[in-house]
């Protein structure tokens, strides 16, 4: 899928490093689906040459990065790209918290064409994230696509306000993906909050938290590491989530640039890693979807891209 944000493939080495699993803590028994407590866990790292051959043969360097020369435009940021185009038909909601059905097209070309045929990318021929334009508020959609190309996927938004809709998907005729974006609004009397203050550790409920690692650089690649732990004991036995141990979304504050990215090789826990390049300065959003004990659970997360570790606040923002 074509992003806004460089992902960069590890060498095997910076992966072994990396991909291993780290406990939470010393002294502390991990814990798994079953409430089990364990030894210990295994570690994971695996070199990534598979992974990088297979991506020079497509004419990428990662999933989602743009091949050397190509316009280094953020995704999400605009509605058509390289003849598709997003048309979303639901652009309006009539009242936060009511349920409500989004019904949109990836139509190609002047001619209004709906695309029919998409490549399968993490397990979804398409991903559909719903963004509010304060970014606290988020959902991670996928949606039933109708024969004649129509997509459509029920929705519940709990803020009156402004929304970002991005469709994250590579039609079967490309090799590149594209990540298009369109407005929304839900009716309602509108009270803005500010963005949630920087924190290293983030709730998900029902005790569970996570912890953030690394810092995310702007222009350069850099590792971010999650840790998973629940009541607080590592959990070392994610469930996979659309073909990995966890998914990620970066949004950046003020445009609501889009990063879609999936972690190195590791897992399943208690770290899953990831390696990302900003576009630029700035504060942005990170939105870690993980899966344990059967739900699909969600760590948001404000960072500085730019910043260094001792930049950040340690106040919680949840």
């Amino acid at each position: 899928m074509k992003t806004g944000l460089k992902i960069t493939a590890f060498a095997a080495a910076v992966a072994a490093t990396f991909g291993t699993a780290y406990g939470v803590g010393r002294g502390v028994d991990p814990v798994t689906a079953g409430g089990q407590k364990t030894a210990g866990h295994a570690e994971a790292g695996h070199a990534k040459e598979e992974q990088g051959a297979k991506e020079a043969r497509d004419g990428h360097a990662g999933h989602g990065t743009p091949v050397a020369g190509a316009a280094a435009v953020p995704g999400g940021l605009q509605i058509s790209e390289r003849g598709y185009t997003l048309d979303l038909r639901t652009r309006h909601i009539a009242a936060a918290g009511e349920r409500a059905e989004l019904s949109f097209a990836i139509t190609k070309d002047d001619t209004g064409r709906k695309v029919t045929a998409y490549r399968t990318e993490h397990g979804k021929q398409l991903h559909l994230i719903v963004a509010s334009r304060d970014l606290t508020v988020y959902r991670h959609l996928h949606p039933a696509r109708a024969a004649d190309g129509t997509w459509k996927t029920p929705v519940e938004l709990p803020e009156a306000g402004g929304y970002r809709v991005f469709a994250d998907f590579t039609p079967q005729a490309e090799k590149e993906g594209l990540t298009l974006g369109a407005d929304l609004s839900v009716a309602g009397k509108y009270a803005p909050r500010e963005l949630p203050a920087t924190s290293r550790t983030a709730g998900a409920g029902d005790g569970y938290e996570v912890r953030l690692g690394g810092d995310l650089g702007a222009g350069s690649a850099s590792e971010l590491t999650l840790s998973v732990a629940k009541d607080g004991k590592p959990v070392t036995d994610l469930q996979p989530y659309l073909g990995s141990y966890g998914h990620l979304v970066a949004l950046r504050s003020g445009d609501l640039a889009y990063l879609h990215v999936h972690p190195n090789k590791g897992g399943p826990g208690p770290e899953v890693s990831f390696t990302a390049t900003a576009p630029s300065n700035g504060t942005y959003r990170l939105f870690l979807d993980f899966k344990h004990n059967g739900t699909v659970r969600t760590a948001e997360f404000t960072v500085h891209a730019g910043r260094s570790a001792g930049d950040h606040s340690e106040e919680h923002g949840h």
